[in-house]
């Protein structure tokens, strides 16, 4: 049985940190590090454990906490895109940690021998995570599950468009872990600025390409190392022969969910150019499906705040004054409700073909050779995600050959981020770096090559001078 959890916080906190208080948070988390500086498996564990019994402890408050920074979001979907798969890489990244710790046995060549060589798995120190507010939750806590797997400190830093959700879970990650081990810092952009010119051992960043180039720009004052999970455009692609209502259903459940407000959502939608009315037609149903009216149905999430909206907005009279038909699927809907509309005769000029949508609008891209929707997809940008529709197994080898994306779903959408044992990462201008699973306990440790040799040393054999009889045997067997 869940308990009620935490009370909401009833006031936010309004006074950010200052510079020299985050760099004063820094330092008391480096002297951590230096007191602990190979956390053992079984502490990790304990962190990683009541990590796991906070977030299910609290789920109902958590998914309160984000419904109320949306303005509305279903518990439901907080439980399957957020609760859910945190919990699930918690406890991946549990039964399997004493294994990544293991040193990892290397062979030595024979003219180096007697020796041993081994990579030694070294927590890298204390690591910042800065949060975007579409899933505040999974990607605050999925990253901190890696740090603190591969023994780090970690300083998080929430967005300030959830406020609630941010300063509950400053407030309940406060509750089972001391400051010098994990802390949550608040504030608006010109925090977020600060933050990431702190000298970390590395930094996660998630959100935007344009900010992610600013944070870049900052960790290289320090040499900071980065990983950027960032986004783009992620295409679909539907081929010739797959069933359109098999296609269409799923697509329509990545781009529905959190009302399109997903790095991984996709973007747009190639479709050979004959099945394109057809597409729009089960689109349309599969939609209705879910959502068969938007006013006051607490299954369809709001957009995050009136910005997103009227930009948004703003991006679908764009469209149409340059051409574009609109295809709304439900009547507006109130408090940012925003209905899905499929966009169709878009053209590369359309702000819509060219930024992230990050909401519920859907542009269709017909093609007439399966060639020509690899050629648009190769002639952007690498995108964080790419979907594939079809069941030809020659087809589907064929999009993992011929095109980039970050990750890949074939038949699918979305869910290739929640699988605990695929990496998670973008490639280009959708990011750098990867993590989840075992790939974020590497990212967040430091691989050192170990090379160990007891008393007798052969090497001396080739030490100077040069020249011996000894030495020029050595040569001739090994140098060929």
């Amino acid at each position: 049985m869940i308990n009620e959890g935490a009370e909401m916080p009833q006031e936010l906190d309004r006074n950010p940190m200052s510079l020299d208080e985050l760099e004063h948070q820094l330092k008391r988390q480096r002297a951590a590090c230096r007191a602990n500086p190979m956390p053992s498996s079984q502490e990790r564990r304990e962190w990683l454990g009541q990590l796991r019994e906070l977030i299910k402890s609290e789920q109902n408050t958590i998914a309160r906490a984000i419904s109320d920074d949306f303005g509305n979001r279903s518990a439901d979907e907080t439980l399957l895109a957020e609760i859910m798969p945190t919990l699930h890489g918690i406890d991946y990244a549990s039964k399997r940690l004493k294994r990544w710790m293991k040193p990892s046995r290397r062979s030595v060549s024979l003219v180096f021998q007697p020796a041993r060589a081994k990579v030694v798995y070294q927590p890298l120190g204390v690591v910042g995570i800065i949060v975007p507010w579409n899933y505040p939750l999974f990607l605050a806590i999925s990253p901190l599950t890696g740090a603190l797997a591969a023994g780090n400190r970690v300083m998080i830093k929430m967005s300030e468009s959830t406020p609630r959700t941010s300063q509950l879970l400053k407030d309940l990650l406060a509750r089972v872990f001391p400051e010098d081990l994990v802390t949550v810092v608040l504030g608006e952009a010109e925090v977020g600025a600060a933050f990431s010119r702190l000298p970390f051992d590395h930094l996660l960043f998630t959100g935007a390409t344009s900010i992610g180039r600013h944070v870049m720009r900052a960790a290289a004052d320090n040499l900071t190392p980065v990983t950027l999970e960032l986004g783009g455009k992620s295409p679909a692609i539907v081929s010739r022969d797959v069933p359109l209502k098999d296609a269409a259903q799923r697509i329509a459940f990545g781009k529905s969910l959190n009302a399109g407000q997903t790095c991984i959502a996709p973007d747009y939608v190639l479709v050979p150019r004959e099945r394109v009315d057809d597409f729009v037609t089960a689109f349309r149903e599969a939609v209705l499906s879910f959502y068969p009216t938007l006013e006051d149905n607490p299954d369809y999430t709001a957009i995050i705040n009136e910005r997103h909206f009227e930009r948004l907005q703003g991006y679908l009279e764009d469209a149409e004054s340059k051409g574009a038909r609109a295809v709304r699927l439900h009547e507006a809907g109130q408090r940012r409700r925003m209905p899905l509309a499929i966009l169709l005769d878009v053209s590369d000029e359309m702000t819509v073909m060219q930024e992230e949508i990050f909401g519920p609008l859907l542009p269709v891209v017909p093609y007439d050779r399966l060639e020509e929707a690899f050629d648009y997809v190769n002639d952007r940008p690498r995108p964080l995600a790419l979907y594939y529709f079809g069941y030809d197994r020659h087809e589907q080898q064929r999009v993992l050959h011929e095109t980039h994306a970050g990750g890949v779903c074939i038949n699918d959408t979305l869910l290739h981020a929640a699988q605990e044992d695929l990496p998670f990462g973008g490639v280009g201008a959708s990011g750098m770096g990867r993590y989840h699973g075992h790939e974020g306990f590497l990212t967040f440790s430091h691989a050192k090559g170990v090379f160990v040799k007891q008393r007798f040393n052969a090497a001396a054999m080739i030490y100077p001078p040069y020249g011996k009889t000894l030495q020029k045997l050595i040569r001739k067997a090994f140098v060929r």
